[in-house]
């Protein structure tokens, strides 16, 4: 039995390979889509940075940089986490008690921080750390107070050496040092980076974190290995504040970059999450694909029942025939998939979203994977399609091979019906939810209804031959044969609709969510900013430059604002979680701030802002169910637990910051807390320009409330960037598909054109006849397509924005050009083939 199967299975594939050929290009660009997000989601888990600076240090101690809450009660209880939006620290006084510690050399504090100089950035550390990473005095002794020293890099960019003076500008002002020394790092590496070397005590002052350190350095005494002294170091700082964690080996890497955490966030998202859908889609497009290559076999299959081929037979060459094809089509799309996840990783670490030294991990985990999964989803789809016709008695099989069964089966209409229901169960709980939990539920609305379209794939597409088909009918005899065909053969029809449903919908989803976020974002800030003057710099402002500028002739008001993110509990119960929510620190009163933006206030009053007191946008404070008078708890930059009372609730937090707090709230826990920009009112009847200009003399840019607005759409770029290449990604398989579909569809039918074309109708006919198909096609999978992205998007956006969605007309109208201009070139250059070989002889 075996033999004869496979030989059936192998003559389809040698005989056939048009029937083919399809199936091929589906799988291998499946197994592209599923090997690249399986190769970043690896990379994701596995991503780690060798220590650099730390290699020198055995032993490091850090606070836990993730943030710990319970959700759930009772055997529902589950421990959740949340990396800190900045960097948690470690109370000073822990280098004191691990120096104390049994087995311990040496501990010394480390710390890191921004400077500023005339000639750019300038990295800052604490002196004491230098024994532990490395680096060594090549000229010169070390710093004392009011000393520096400095890498040979800060040397020549500052034109001074060792007896010369450096002035640096902290987030606290401008310093003077006397340069008492420069470095060479160990081994003979020049230098360390821009960097300067301060006495421990003046670099936690420089810092802007004085009783805090990064992290704690420890050497082991002769005889006593790292890991041993971390065992007693865990004993010791157990019960501290923050956490303490200890790290040996490559995990002090992590430590020493904490960019890795996010950037681990952001792979594994991607792989994860982006690939989940990304998978679902290809799965599901290439099932479909596997389906109406089978299906488009029925007469065949009905004539092997005819002269004695059993149903198990069947089943098993329909299997072989999967074996045979899949694992190949699988292997082609690795080579594509690893470029694509090449390409976007690297694309990543260019934009600055994963650090320089983590790189792409790739095994036989996602490739195995990927293939395995092309070859699974060929075998299931192959046997389903195979069911009936293997199943039903030949002469009934011959006869729906003839003539389309018009009544779907139960199972899928009832699975169908289920679909339907629960997308517009789920339409309902995303309209009325809000902020992220919106989003959550809307995503589940365009996999629900994608579902239902290929479930009841042949009654949708029914109703959309007799809807669309109304005016056709009244076209010429072209159109009105497309218009019958059309119903006739709803399920062809239904595969041919479904890819292109696809391509609108996730396209459209993913574009248009972003559109509807600047759209709405842009204009809250346009509408915010009020100020007149804008100081700002690239590297940030001191913490005075508000006060400087005040004291400009001209000045009414003037505000500085420091720019981070604080993690904010959202949702309630079960579904409880913390989101990052973007943060505002304000220098000088609430009045102040009112004279320079106006934020919308919808409860409350901004001028009783202070401190112990914060204001929140009215879609956070939703969704984390603050009201005013209420006390909001939250978590600073550095994961310290605060909880304020709010005193105003306000309506433009997606342009401008979604929490407003006092400036002094957030200084001492940011690793920069230089002023992001100044925000500066002029006063009634002043000259603007001749404030402009002595603004300028302060050293800083200044713009005007405009270009300070639109150089805010920088931030997005990233965000916007993911959302068209991930569009892009499943738009363009999905598009893959549909021509694919189209073009199958189409050469199976050369039986069919040369028949009319023997009847009597002419070439031109019957290219008219499948342009018009071409049409119907396209229409219904746009209609459905949009209809299905609008579903999402309308609770998406007013849950994230408060707005309806924006879609910027002409890129719709290209989203919809091109899937007509793909319909016709699908359907149209295979009916000239295939017209070309079916041509009647006169």
């Amino acid at each position: 039995m075996k033999p004869l199967t496979n030989g059936l299975a192998r003559a389809a594939v040698r005989f056939k390979p048009s029937a083919f050929a399809g199936t091929f290009i589906a799988l291998a660009v499946a197994a592209a889509i599923v090997s690249a997000c399986g190769i970043l989601l690896e990379t994701g888990i596995r991503a780690s940075v060798p220590p650099q600076r730390y290699a020198s240090a055995p032993v490091v101690v850090a606070a836990d940089q993730r943030v710990h809450y319970v959700i759930g009660h009772g055997d529902g209880r589950s421990d959740e986490s949340e990396q800190v939006p900045d960097r948690a620290r470690l109370d000073a006084s822990l280098v004191a008690t691990a120096a104390r510690t049994q087995g311990a050399a040496a501990a010394a504090p480390d710390m890191t921080f921004p400077l500023r100089t005339a000639h750019g950035a300038l990295t800052g550390h604490g002196w004491g750390a230098a024994p532990f990473t490395g680096v060594a005095l090549a000229s010169g002794a070390a710093p004392r107070d009011g000393e520096a020293v400095l890498s040979p890099g800060a040397a020549r960019a500052a034109g001074t050496g060792v007896g010369g003076r450096i002035t640096v500008t902290a987030p606290d002002g401008r310093h003077t040092f006397q340069v008492s020394g420069v470095t060479r790092k160990a081994g003979g590496a020049d230098g360390d980076g821009l960097t300067a070397w301060f006495t421990d005590r003046r670099a936690q002052a420089l810092s802007g974190h004085p009783t805090t350190v990064d992290a704690v350095l420890v050497r082991p005494r002769p005889g006593t290995t790292p890991d041993r002294l971390a065992a007693h170091l865990e004993r010791t700082v157990k019960g501290a504040a923050h956490s303490p964690r200890v790290h040996t080996g490559g995990d002090r890497g992590a430590i020493e970059e904490p960019a890795l955490a996010n950037a681990r966030e952001t792979l594994m998202g991607l792989g994860g999450s982006f690939g989940g859908i990304a998978t679902a889609v290809a799965v599901f497009t290439t099932a479909g694909t596997v389906a109406l290559s089978v299906g488009q076999r029925g007469r065949e299959m009905a004539l092997l029942r005819a002269i004695g081929a059993t149903p198990r037979q069947i089943r098993r060459s329909v299997a072989a025939e999967a074996v045979l094809v899949a694992p190949l089509a699988g292997a082609v799309g690795l080579l594509p998939g690893y470029a694509l996840a090449h390409w976007w990783f690297g694309q990543l670490k260019e934009k600055g979203a994963i650090p320089g030294p983590v790189e792409l991990s790739v095994s036989w985990i996602p490739l195995v994977t990927a293939v395995g999964a092309g070859l699974l989803t060929s075998l299931l789809a192959g046997l389903m399609a195979a069911r009936r016709p293997a199943r039903i008695p030949p002469g009934r099989a011959l006869g729906e091979a003839a003539v389309e069964r018009l009544r779907p089966g139960v199972i899928r209409t009832v699975l169908g019906v289920a679909a339907l229901v629960g997308g517009i169960v789920m339409t309902g709980v995303a309209a009325s939810a809000s902020g992220d939990d919106a989003a959550n539920a809307a995503l589940g609305v365009v996999m629900l209804f994608m579902l239902a379209v290929a479930l009841l794939g042949p009654v949708i597409a029914r109703l959309c031959a007799w809807l669309i088909g109304l005016p056709l009918r009244a076209g010429p005899a072209s159109a009105h044969l497309a218009s019958a065909n059309s119903r006739a053969n709803a399920r062809r029809l239904a595969s041919a609709i479904t890819p292109i449903v696809l391509a609108m919908a996730f396209a459209s989803t993913l574009v248009f969510m972003h559109t509807s976020e600047d759209r709405a974002g842009d204009r809250q800030r346009r509408a915010g900013i009020v100020a007149d003057q804008v100081i700002s710099a690239p590297d940030g402002l001191p913490s005075g430059t508000a006060a400087r500028a005040g004291s400009v002739r001209g000045v009414a008001a003037s505000v500085g604002l420091l720019r981070t993110g604080v993690l904010v509990p959202a949702g309630s119960g079960d579904g409880r979680w913390l989101r990052t929510a973007s943060t505002q620190g304000v220098s000088g009163s609430g009045r102040d701030l009112a004279a320079v933006q106006d934020l919308d206030v919808r409860k409350g009053r901004l001028d009783a802002l202070g401190p112990g007191r914060v204001a929140v946008d009215a879609l956070l404070a939703k969704a984390a169910h603050a009201r005013v008078g209420h006390r909001l708890a939250l978590h600073l930059p550095d994961g310290t637990r605060i909880s304020p009372t709010v005193v105003a609730i306000y309506g433009r937090g997606l342009g401008i910051a979604e929490l407003t707090l006092p400036r002094t709230a957030l200084a001492g826990h940011v690793t920069s807390s230089f002023d992001s920009d100044v925000l500066v009112r002029d006063a009634e009847g002043a000259d603007r320009k001749a404030v402009a200009a002595a603004l300028g003399r302060l050293g800083e840019q200044v713009t005007d409330r405009d270009g300070y607005a639109a150089a805010q759409d920088e931030d997005r770029k990233l965000n916007a960037w993911a959302n068209t290449v991930m569009a892009a990604v499943l738009g363009g398989f999905a598009a893959v598909a549909a021509v694919n579909t189209l073009v199958m569809t189409v050469l199976d039918r050369r039986r069919e054109l040369g028949t009319l074309r023997l009847i009597g109708t002419t070439r031109r006919q019957v290219l008219g006849m499948v342009r018009w198909e071409a049409l119907l096609v396209a229409t219904a999978g746009i209609a459905l397509g949009t209809a299905i992205a609008m579903a999402t998007l309308v609770p998406m956006m007013r849950g994230l924005t408060g707005e309806d969605p924006y879609v910027p007309p002409l890129t719709y109208a290209g989203f919809a050009g091109a899937a007509v201009a793909l319909g016709l070139a699908a359907t149209a250059l295979p009916a000239r083939a295939a017209l070309r070989r079916t041509t009647p002889k006169p």
